[in-house]
């Protein structure tokens, strides 16, 4: 075997298997590439139709609860979100009607569908065409042979069912990807251990027994400048890797924070308008139904609070709309009004770009989020300043302070905030000392 490996390293075919090594790997990543992308794509126009299923539904909910207020009050200010939502379920309908003409295995369920949509959206234009006439006996009759609840019903399982339908294809290509990935990963690992066999053995033919002392020399050489080049490129690599991370962070917590907008907020506000519309309704006012009313619309209240605060922590809207120093004030503020800690802010006008005035709001608020958890301070002192070509950041606390030279299990977020300063450029310092405080500086480079 020995006498084999030998022969291999001086063999003239180490160099063609390299070469066929490193083709097989490029086919292997473009194959791989290409179906990933093409089950991405898929993946994308199922979640489309899935999403565009669901918001038909409440298409037809929305268009139905004008018709019912219209119906009930004959008030015309209720037929403008009718005739919006109307023209919003034709709109769905065609999208939906384009994406399942291209499949057959759907579109029988999605003919049903739109079958039961086009009744129902007929029974509603009836209802309110009646009542646009004054003919109250008639639409009264339509609306209490219950055939709205029954259709509504009948659209919600039809709906269902097709969302059902997307989100079982959804989840059959994502088990495609995956495993197009593991056979792509397990082939690239392959072909690269057999790739570096080869190239090491087409190096070592290029060695003679004559030279070995000269060559071990010069090879130790070699070891220790690729050493110091992978250590530089790794290095590299980690910032830019933990930059990415932190775009991706931050990615994530402005679709979290328009998601709760969107959603969460309009679900709040509708419940605060159902609330109103109770109060208004409601002929006999008791004691308890009053305090009820009343909890109930401050509860509502204090979920819609709790809701800005919480997209103001994910998403400062506040950096973006009015900069860094009057974010950083209102920041400040709201910790001490909070905490109950008093916050002293010295900020100077810095010149950084986005992404840096977002590391030293986040950097701040990290620090603040810190003194709360476990200083026990009585008061902090936040700076800002430039220094050159510098902008520097200082934030400084009374509280109880901590040993730096001992190791933390809850110093992920000081770890993080440091690869943040760094991804950007800057350096960031913490000193510490137990029962003197703790301050953190940190510098980034100005535009």
């Amino acid at each position: 075997m020995k006498n084999f490996f030998h022969r291999f390293k001086r063999s003239a075919f180490t160099f063609p298997l390299a070469v066929v090594t490193a083709l097989t790997l490029m086919g292997i990543s473009e194959t791989a590439y290409r179906t990933s992308v093409e089950a991405l794509d898929r993946l994308g126009e199922m979640g489309v139709a899935r999403t565009n299923n669901m918001v038909l539904l409440r298409q037809v909910l929305d268009a139905e609860n004008g018709q019912r207020g219209y119906l009930i009050t004959g008030r015309p200010e209720y037929l403008k979100p009718y005739r919006s939502s109307m023209a919003n379920i034709g709109e769905t309908l065609r999208t939906l009607g384009e994406y399942y003409a291209h499949e057959p295995d759907r579109v029988a369920d999605f003919t049903v569908l739109a079958t039961l949509v086009s009744r129902k959206v007929s029974e509603m234009d009836t209802t309110v065409q009646l009542r646009a006439d004054g003919r109250d006996e008639a639409w009264r009759a339509v609306i209490e042979t219950d055939i709205g609840r029954e259709q509504m019903e009948s659209i919600r399982l039809a709906s269902e069912r097709l969302v059902a339908r997307e989100s079982t294809l959804i989840a059959a290509r994502r088990d495609e990807v995956y495993q197009t990935l593991l056979l792509s990963r397990l082939g690239v690992s392959t072909m690269t251990a057999l790739s570096v066999l080869a190239f090491f053995m087409y190096l070592r033919q290029s060695n003679t027994l004559e030279k070995e002392r000269v060559h071990k020399k010069e090879a130790l050489q070699a070891e220790r400048d690729l050493l110091e080049v992978q250590v530089t490129a790794r290095t590299a690599q980690l910032t830019e890797l933990a930059q990415h991370l932190q775009t991706a962070r931050e990615d994530e917590r402005s679709r979290l924070a328009r998601d709760l907008h969107d959603e969460l907020g309009a679900l709040l506000t509708a419940a605060k308008l159902d609330v109103a519309r109770l109060k208004s309704r409601i002929t006999i006012h008791t004691p308890d139904i009053t305090e009820r009313l009343v909890h109930l619309n401050d509860t509502l209240n204090e979920g819609i609070a709790l809701k800005r605060r919480i997209i103001e922590d994910l998403r400062p809207s506040s950096l973006s709309n009015l900069g860094l120093l009057a974010a950083l004030e209102i920041l400040g503020r709201e910790f001490a009004e909070r905490s109950g800690v008093k916050v002293v802010s010295d900020l100077a006008p810095v010149s950084l770009k986005p992404s840096g005035e977002l590391t030293v709001y986040r950097l701040v608020q990290e620090a603040l989020t810190n003194v709360a958890k476990y200083a026990q301070a009585r008061q902090v002192v936040i700076t800002l300043k430039a220094r050159g070509t510098l902008a520097e950041v200082d934030v400084h606390d009374n509280g109880a302070g901590f040993d730096t030279q001992i190791a933390r299990p809850s110093s992920h977020g000081l770890l993080g905030m440091r690869y943040r300063v760094e991804a950007e450029g800057g350096r960031m310092a913490i000193q510490s000392t137990p029962g003197a405080g703790t301050r953190i500086q940190a510098t980034l480079p100005q535009l």
